[in-house]
């Protein structure tokens, strides 16, 4: 196996991306062309530049996701279910650590979380979403999906849901204690991706 930082992309089979924004639609750009693969784990785009990606990446086989940890992957199906069997009658929340150098607020992962909480609950996240609390906020709404993201030190990535009800409290977790998930994951999506 060649492993290069050099796009064109025309003698690989599959390209990986974890970079920005801009530099993942340059990218994609070039592999689009070369007919190259992709593997995408960018996360931060704009609403504009995701229409933008997709649009690009839409001849080639393309693996895109905000997360590329396999539990992680198993998390987002537990979220809906979980917020599915709970239903109306308990708060919804989440909580997302990543070490000091990330750039974007919340991460893709914890939106994608956030995403299919809402989506287990029946709402419209964007309708429901409140991104952390200040001041005299007043009663939190029923319907509300609260998210929180913290930004310190080195942490790998760290995700929480929580379900609050009366007198309980459900909390779903995914801990990486190192970015070897990540690279595992995305490894496996390129075997996928190529075949």
């Amino acid at each position: 196996v060649q492993i290069t930082g050099d796009l064109p992309a025309s003698a690989a089979d599959v390209a990986i991306a974890f970079t920005s924004p801009a530099s993942t639609l340059t990218d994609a750009a070039a592999c689009a062309q070369a007919g190259t693969a992709m593997i995408v784990g960018t996360t931060g785009f704009t609403a504009e530049q995701l229409q933008q990606f997709k649009e690009t990446v839409a001849p080639v086989p393309c693996v895109f996701a905000p997360n590329f940890s396999t539990a992680m992957n198993v998390l987002f199906k537990l979220v809906e279910e979980a917020a599915r069997l709970l239903g109306d009658d308990y708060d919804i929340e989440v909580v997302e650590a990543h070490h000091r150098h990330k750039v974007d607020a919340p991460s893709g992962s914890a939106l994608r979380l956030a995403e299919r909480a809402a989506d287990g609950v029946r709402r419209n996240l964007d309708e429901v979403v409140v991104h952390g609390r200040s001041g005299v906020t007043g009663e939190r709404p029923a319907r509300q999906i609260g998210m929180h993201a913290l930004r310190l030190g080195d942490v790998a990535g760290d995700h929480s849901v929580f379900y609050g009800g009366s007198g309980e409290f459900l909390e779903l977790r995914h801990h990486a204690t190192s970015r070897d998930a990540f690279a595992l994951g995305a490894l496996r999506a390129a075997r996928f991706a190529a075949a």
